[in-house]
């Protein structure tokens, strides 16, 4: 008899997405069973019961106290989730009008239930698109997106002109103030002026001077 694979839910795909998002965004290869809770927003002894049950599914490699990262097997199912996820944001801004602060959360609940077919119409009626509304990379339909190297926008040095690329789409308020001061993935900024201990930090955008605090530059990636 062939053993019979265990079932892969919602949640388990949540925890892979988070997974793969924190190693790319700490530049490590391993996430923090701390950190993945926090951004799970569930307790830390949830957390760690959830990383044994998918270790048993090989679908991570778990260390006590030194973190987790993810299996092949593991990783592909957090791309496949993540392709979901920003292909239909993008459908969501583009053909239906949704602000761009409003596409995550319904994303996050359809991300889990689309079928490939209606992923591939998706992804064909975009015209084969390589960025969401926010500027992160969609995920091809089989391996890893390109490596981007992109920095935030509070570690830019005064003088220094770039491109925002990409912002954080997990605070719908962050994305309405950013649209209102025109900081989306495109636009080209200069830094003037940087306010000291964590002062407002002043830019320049076509002519246009305006100033926002560190806090939002954080959640701002340019190159």
């Amino acid at each position: 008899m062939v053993a019979q694979l265990p079932e892969i839910t919602p949640p388990i795909e949540d925890y892979l997405k988070v997974i793969y998002t924190l190693v790319r965004e700490r530049g490590k290869g391993r996430a923090s069973t701390s950190a993945i809770s926090e951004r799970m927003g569930v307790s830390a002894a949830s957390a760690t019961n959830m990383m044994q049950k998918l270790a048993d599914m090989r679908l991570v490699e778990y260390v006590p106290y030194r973190g987790v990262s993810l299996t092949e097997a593991g990783e592909k199912i957090a791309l496949e989730v993540i392709r979901h996820h920003r292909l239909i944001e993008l459908y969501l801004s583009e053909a239906l009008g949704y602000s761009w602060d409003a596409v995550h959360d319904e994303a996050e609940r359809l991300e889990h239930v689309i079928s490939e077919e209606f992923e591939d119409r998706i992804d064909a009626m975009l015209g084969h698109p390589t960025t969401d509304p926010h500027g992160d990379p969609i995920p091809p339909k089989s391996g890893r997106p390109p490596a981007r190297s992109s920095r935030p926008l509070s570690e830019v040095a005064v003088g220094e002109s770039v491109v925002v690329r990409r912002v954080s789409d997990r605070d719908g308020e962050l994305l309405r103030q950013l649209a209102s001061l025109e900081l989306v993935p495109g636009t080209r900024v200069r830094i003037l002026e940087r306010g000291g201990f964590g002062g407002p930090i002043t830019l320049e955008r076509e002519n246009r001077r305006l100033s926002i605090d560190e806090e939002i530059a954080r959640r701002v990636f340019v190159e």
